[in-house]
């Protein structure tokens, strides 16, 4: 019986939830999940230009399980790139490094340390969720 898999480590949200393809119409394209796990692997290998063993540290992962998701990363986007679908991040087996949160009124991610249930910075609204619940639905 294989072991269960461990949470990796996600340091920073996305920005955004996915990209939309440009330029093609008429047509419902199909959409790419790409998982935050995946979404880490090529922001910190491609992005920020880590090696692969300075990546695994940062997501507590061992250097194979890192190779293993940045290729199923790279291949999601390269049939997104040639397919002409949408990517969109979603779900995986994350927890944040940081406690983040988003506020549903003005939707700005933060993160907060001191607080369980913060108001938001910027709209000082309380309709504030966890992260965590916001990326595992």
């Amino acid at each position: 019986m294989p072991r269960r898999k461990r949470n990796r480590r996600i340091q920073v949200p996305p920005v955004i939830k996915g990209m939309s393809v440009f330029g093609v119409r008429g047509r419902k394209s199909n959409e790419v999940i790409l998982r935050l796990e995946e979404y880490e692997a090529i922001r910190l290998l491609d992005y920020q230009n880590l090696t692969q063993e300075q990546a695994a540290i940062h997501m507590d992962v061992s250097r194979p399980t890192l190779t293993r998701i940045y290729e199923e990363a790279r291949n999601k986007v390269a049939t997104a790139f040639v397919e002409g679908r949408d990517i969109i991040f979603r779900g995986g087996d994350i927890y944040f490094d940081k406690n983040w949160f988003k506020c549903n009124t003005c939707l700005a991610s933060f993160n907060n340390y001191e607080e369980e249930n913060p108001d938001c910075p910027v709209c000082s609204s309380s309709e504030v969720i966890s992260l965590n619940e916001f990326y595992s639905k």
